[in-house]
């Protein structure tokens, strides 16, 4: 069907309205970008035979749809080649610079388009920076059919988005871009420049490696060697001091700082010193607080260790200090052995397990008076009501244990703290083990 002579509000240039003379001057990234489906390099989850995008091409239906993924996966290039290959209206945009008056105009547009009979594929970058109020607006135009709506974030969408607009729109994850696929994508820039990047074969891997999955990142570096002149070949060194190194990703505060703390997590519980280092240093590199991850970690040395060694918190305490009072670099190092001690220790959660399973029978059972036996009397009043009667004072006896019951009458004993058989609970048990033994006997 032919297009309609009608006026498309956007936000944000479209390539395909892009003169010659903008195109030219136009980053290589987006003089690049695929136009259809097909062009697109990676993604195959999605883009696959069975792939939610790819079906939704094929039929010629689209449904509304989030895409979730790190910067320079293609979540824009998707949106596009959508809306090229199903022959809509592209009208993009971004979540920084539309408000609900803009949303609304965009809709008024869109009417007259589905009335000519060419319908809207509205897109919105960074969708999860809407408000609730920006989001409801959108809602009725989406459930109405008004625009096919496409949203891209970076956060985790059940985080950041409502549910209102979540059961409208189907959620498709891209994953960052894998080195074979950013090689293909090099090698097609090389062919679009017109000549080969001054790059050794080991620098063209390292480039890739250096990328991170983003795409975007890949072309950009691309496009400033196309421009240089080297009179060789550059090594991966040599490119390191040619380009500014590429951060690896981490927001200090969004989806993928919870992703990273619970990699380091994860991976000390594992006992996994080497893979819990690497997820550290890429926290640092990335800019993290130091002071999070000590904490993070001294909680680590309390949930997941505990008495199995005590030493763990006792180290993890000196080197918070360490670091507050020498900074960095110089108390880096402690950071470093705090890592690789609690990768090391032995592993218990017993004290974990215990804490919650008393607050559990604190709910429970209510408020429950102690035994009298354990009860101080400092009037007579209360001597005379029982209060202390009974009470065996432990240094009295010859095993400095009585075995004397210290739960309330009406509540049966109960065992939250249960040791295992590592480390220094290995011994804590056994004096366990031996105390029942005596009170059994009574």
């Amino acid at each position: 069907m032919p297009k309609k002579d009608n006026k498309i509000i956007t936000t944000v240039p479209d390539a395909s309205r892009l003169t010659p003379s903008d195109t030219a001057h136009a980053p290589l990234a987006e003089r690049m970008r695929p136009k259809i489906i097909d062009d697109i390099i990676g993604q195959k989850s999605l883009l696959g035979a069975n792939g939610i995008v790819r079906q939704m091409t094929e039929s010629g239906h689209l449904s509304n749809l989030l895409l979730w993924g790190p910067p320079g996966c293609g979540k824009t290039t998707i949106a596009r080649a959508l809306a090229n290959t199903t022959d809509m209206e592209f009208v993009p945009t971004s979540a920084v610079f539309v408000g609900t008056a803009d949303i609304k105009k965009i809709m008024e547009t869109a009417k007259m388009n589905r009335e000519l009979g060419r319908g809207t594929l509205l897109f919105i970058d960074e969708i999860h920076r809407f408000n609730k109020t920006q989001q409801d607006v959108l809602l009725p135009y989406i459930e109405n059919g008004t625009v096919v709506f496409v949203g891209a974030t970076t956060e985790n969408p059940s985080f950041e988005l409502n549910n209102a607009l979540l059961s409208r729109c189907h959620i498709g994850v891209l994953a960052p871009l894998a080195s074979e696929d950013l090689m293909e994508l090099l090698e097609r820039a090389e062919k679009h420049i017109g000549k080969k990047l001054p790059l050794s074969r080991e620098a063209r891997i390292h480039v890739c490696q250096m990328a991170d999955g983003d795409a975007r990142f890949l072309l950009n570096t691309a496009e400033y060697l196309s421009n240089t002149n080297f009179d060789e070949p550059l090594s991966p060194d040599e490119l390191d001091k040619a380009i500014q190194k590429r951060a690896p990703l981490s927001d200090k505060s969004g989806d993928e700082h919870f992703n990273l703390i619970s990699a380091v997590h994860k991976s000390l519980r594992a006992s996994d010193t080497d893979a819990a280092l690497y997820w550290t240093a890429r926290m640092m590199c990335a800019g993290q607080d130091p002071m999070y991850l000590f904490r993070r970690l001294t909680r680590f040395a309390m949930e997941d260790i505990g008495l199995a060694d005590p030493q763990a918190m006792q180290i993890a305490l000196s080197a918070w200090q360490i670091y507050e009072r020498m900074g960095s670099p110089e108390g880096d190092l402690a950071l470093t052995q705090l890592v690789i001690y609690l990768g090391t220790a032995p592993k218990s959660n017993a004290n974990y397990r215990a804490q919650g399973a008393a607050q559990g029978a604190a709910e429970k059972f209510g408020s429950l008076t102690p035994p009298k036996n354990i009860l101080n009397a400092p009037t007579r009043m209360m001597r005379e009501l029982g209060y202390g009667a009974g009470y065996i004072y432990e240094h009295d006896t010859a095993e400095i244990f009585s075995g004397q019951n210290c739960f309330p009458e009406s509540m049966r004993r109960q065992n939250f703290y249960m040791p295992k058989e590592i480390g220094f609970e290995r011994e804590i048990k056994k004096r366990l083990d031996y105390w029942n033994k005596l009170r059994n006997k009574q």
